[in-house]
């Protein structure tokens, strides 16, 4: 059993695919089917129930995950015991995927150029899904959109589920509609994230007020790419931020109406932190002066 193994074993166990845990990876699907069928044979268990393309967890392979993952914690932590203050090993982190394409690239280039041997590794979702992944050690650190009721903070919140965070970058969040959807008066469909992610939330929550917009369904899409092509078909709106439309091709086939600023908040275990996130923490700051 090595180290490399278990961490294609986290991915696969993550995205419950082989397909998208070898592009999370970086690696060939026949690479990351061979070493989880060897794991398997040196337990001499099957970790994973396979439907088809489905996968799922058999019930040792969830109690494997766990100690899997406090396996790879140990050896990391082994890692920075013997370079203390020295980022080192593979940073893993969470992004929306928004901040990924408008604001992630920038702080890698500068992380890689300060800290060559550090490994990063990027992987996408909501919100919710990406707090998930902290809580189960599965990333090292995560960007956020993070909102709470009046009367609380943001710290208070990620507190009280052991994390702590900072807000990197303040995003103006907007709705994006197809150019000639007032004179074309029928309900659009809202093309959005799973459910957990904060941007449809706030959408949403804007929607429910607006008078001339009315929407008849929610579609659940995999990608800011996807969306867009729904808006400019005529058919469809989006909830994005104004970060992300500029990197887009120019359209006169959309237009935009202001919803809320958002803060994006760098998250990370309170226990967790290493050199590495302190680093990549002061770089993402430092990319915003």
């Amino acid at each position: 059993m090595d180290l490399t193994s278990l961490e294609i074993f986290q991915a696969v166990a993550a995205e419950l695919s082989v397909t998208r845990a070898a592009a999370v990876l970086g690696r060939a699907q026949s690479n990351v089917t061979t070493r989880i069928q060897a794991l398997e044979q040196q337990l001499g268990v099957d970790l994973f129930v396979r439907e088809g393309r489905r996968l799922s967890l058999t019930d040792q392979g969830k109690l494997f995950l766990d100690y899997s993952q406090r396996l790879l914690a140990l050896a990391e932590e082994a890692v920075q015991v013997l370079h203390p203050g020295q980022p080192q090993g593979t940073l893993r982190i969470g992004s929306m995927e928004s901040t990924a394409a408008a604001r992630l690239p920038g702080v890698m280039i500068g992380f890689q150029q300060r800290w060559p041997g550090v490994r990063l590794a990027v992987r996408t979702g909501t919100t919710q899904a990406l707090l998930d992944l902290l809580g189960d050690g599965l990333v090292d650190c995560a960007f956020v959109a993070l909102t709470v009721e009046e009367g609380s903070t943001v710290e208070e919140e990620l507190a009280q589920h052991g994390l702590a965070g900072v807000a990197v970058f303040e995003e103006q969040l907007v709705a994006v509609l197809p150019a000639g959807y007032a004179e074309a008066g029928t309900p659009l469909t809202l093309a959005a994230f799973a459910t957990g992610c904060t941007y449809r939330r706030l959408g949403q929550q804007w929607l429910a007020e607006q008078r001339d917009v009315a929407v008849s369904l929610t579609h659940e899409v995999a990608s800011y790419h996807a969306m867009f092509a729904c808006v400019v078909a005529g058919q469809s709106l989006c909830i994005a931020p104004t970060s992300l439309l500029a990197l887009q091709p120019a359209s006169q086939a959309i237009t935009t109406r202001p919803i809320a600023t958002v803060a994006t908040w760098l998250v990370y275990r309170k226990a967790g932190r290493t050199a590495a996130v302190d680093a990549f923490t002061d770089l993402a700051l430092a990319s915003q002066r």
